[in-house]
């Protein structure tokens, strides 16, 4: 099978996707074009960068707030933590799905959706179940539905395998967001503990005066590193991918619902009428017009 660059091929492990069948709608859905970046994730980290890298090279040198012990403290007290706090298999698979979702964004909108699936119900009520087979679909959670509906399995049954899929998908996507979250509450609590550290070791050693300034830079430099890994980074990422979760819930319900319409044979109307209530009230009013009946 080709390598393929969906968002949803890798997590075929989740019931997310499926394999490769010798007919066109598989093949088509498997081989689909990567997902597209994420601008907005990735311009707000690099634009956060550069305002701290200026603000320091403004008085001095990166070299400055570059120091070892601050480092250790704040990622391994909060690596240590979020072992603590999450499951390890929860670890490794929900921080690379929330890396991966953060920063991408969803090929197919919801708007797009409605469409399409108002059109699948229109080439299934001319042509039958067996027109859906040659059809092109980009969503690979759509694309699943449709084989369903195609090779003619009940609703019951479809119903349940797309509920199931759906709700492991975004279980695993909620650890994601939650293991970030975790990071960030506790990214700046250990930030403070580094300042308490550093404090003591300096208050311990006042009568040299030679080591008292690199252990108020350990002091200032772990509060530092941690309101930065927790406001920039782990926080930020850990809110989007709780608007994304949002989003995914409400799409694949949607899905849902117009691939069981569709195995029920309505009318394209009807299931373009009855789709349009995911969408917010201002959107419902942009869209086209009905497919014919």
């Amino acid at each position: 099978m080709a390598n393929c660059g969906s968002l949803y091929v890798p997590l075929s492990a989740a019931g997310l996707g499926f394999p490769c069948r010798r007919w066109g709608l598989a093949r088509r859905v498997c081989c689909v074009s990567r997902v597209p970046m994420d601008i907005a994730t990735s311009l707000g980290i690099v634009f956060g960068i550069i305002v701290l890298c200026t603000l320091i090279l403004m008085g001095g040198d990166l070299g400055m707030f570059v120091d070892m012990h601050a480092f250790i403290v704040i990622f391994g007290g909060a690596f240590a933590a979020t072992l603590i706090r999450f499951p390890l298999s929860s670890i490794f698979h929900g921080m690379p799905l929330g890396a991966k979702y953060a920063f991408t964004v969803r090929r197919v909108t919801t708007r797009d959706l409605v469409d399409e699936i108002a059109g699948l119900a229109e080439i299934a009520r001319k042509q039958g179940p067996i027109g859906l087979e040659k059809v092109e679909i980009e969503d690979g959670f759509l694309a699943k539905g449709i084989r369903f509906v195609a090779d003619g399995y009940d609703a019951d049954f479809i119903r349940d395998n797309l509920e199931r899929d759906r709700d492991n998908f975004l279980t695993h996507l909620d650890e994601g967001q939650k293991i970030y979250r975790g990071i960030g509450d506790c990214a700046p609590a250990f930030g403070m503990v580094g300042t308490l550290i550093g404090m003591v070791q300096m208050f311990a050693n006042m009568t040299d005066p030679s080591k008292l300034g690199p252990y108020m830079a350990v002091a200032l430099l772990a509060t530092f590193y941690g309101a930065t890994l927790a406001n920039l980074f782990c926080l930020p990422i850990a809110d989007k991918l709780h608007l994304k979760l949002v989003d995914e819930d409400i799409n694949r319900s949607l899905i849902i619902d117009g691939v069981l319409m569709i195995r029920e044979a309505k009318s394209p109307t009807l299931v373009r009428e009855m789709l349009l209530a995911y969408l917010p009230e201002k959107h419902r009013h942009d869209m086209p017009e009905p497919v014919p009946a």
